[in-house]
This record gives C-alpha cells, structure tokens and sequence, in this order.
C-alpha cells in the first residue's frame, strides 16, 4: 500500500471543497498523516474604471479565511492538521504549498466546468493535475449535492 505522509487540501469553502475535506480528513486518519490545508486568497482582478482591492479589503479576505478554517474539523480528532492562508492565485499557491509541506498527495474539489465555461474561465484543479509533482485526487461534489443547489437555484430564481 502507498503510505502517505502529508496530504495537502486546498480549500475555496465551497460545497466542493467540503467533500474533498472529509476525504482528505478520512485518508490522513487511515494513513496517519499531517493534514495541510491552504486557503489562497486571489485580489480580484480590476474592472476599467474600477480600482483593485485596498490593503484593507484584503486583511477582510484574509480575517475571513482564517475564520473558516478555524472551523474546519477533521474526521478524527487525531488527526494532525495545520491550515494556512497565502497570497496569490490559486493555482500557484496549492503548486507552492504542495513543494514547501513536501505534499505526498493533494486532495481537491473539482466544480467540473465543461466546454465553453471551461475554455474560457480555465481549471485550478487542471492546471494543478497538470503541473504538480505529487499524485492528485480530484473530487467531485456527489450527485444529490447538485441536485439540492438546482433546486435552490431554481426556487431563488422564482
């Protein structure tokens, strides 16, 4: 069997993201490994005419992130877990975090984008699969999951 030591999770807090926490949580505890969970917080890019964020508008960011992952609870409260937050865009950040924690696996949530949307808003856990030197395991929100968020969808848009 593969023995994982550090598992890295790269966090956006979305549904997603959620699943592929528990797994992250569950796999740390059965391999008994130090969970790293990274949270990159990415300045909006600047609409013309409108200023980028301000120094402020990003310690906000930042004081949010640290929040959540101060809530994040592994499966197991065994289970070594570290969280961070770092600067910079998302895709980077999870290459650089995987390279410094010397990362053995990186679990992640996919949103699952397809054709037009993906061609054009790209995929951090493509470009992650792509490029990191470690295996990643991509996770996929579950069905019933996607079926609960069209029904809200739908009733909001009512």
């Amino acid at each position: 069997m593969v023995r994982f030591h550090t598992i890295l999770h790269p966090t956006d807090f979305s549904s997603n993201s959620a699943e592929a926490f528990h797994l992250a949580s569950a796999l740390a505890r059965d391999c008994d490994a130090r969970l790293v969970v990274v949270h990159a917080v990415e300045p909006a890019p600047a609409v013309v005419g409108e200023a980028a964020l301000v120094p402020n508008e990003l310690e906000d960011l930042r004081e949010e992130a640290r929040h959540k992952l101060d809530e994040l609870e592994p499966v197991d409260p065994g289970v070594h877990l570290e969280t961070m937050i770092r600067d910079g865009p998302a895709p980077a950040v999870i290459l650089d975090t995987a390279d410094d924690c010397k990362a053995d696996l990186i679990v992640m949530g996919t949103h699952g984008r397809t054709g037009i949307r993906r061609l054009f808003l790209g995929s951090v856990a493509e470009l992650v699969l792509r490029r990191a030197h470690c295996p990643v395991l991509t996770v996929k929100e579950p069905a019933h999951a996607n079926e609960r968020s069209r029904a809200f969808e739908g009733a909001a848009s009512r």
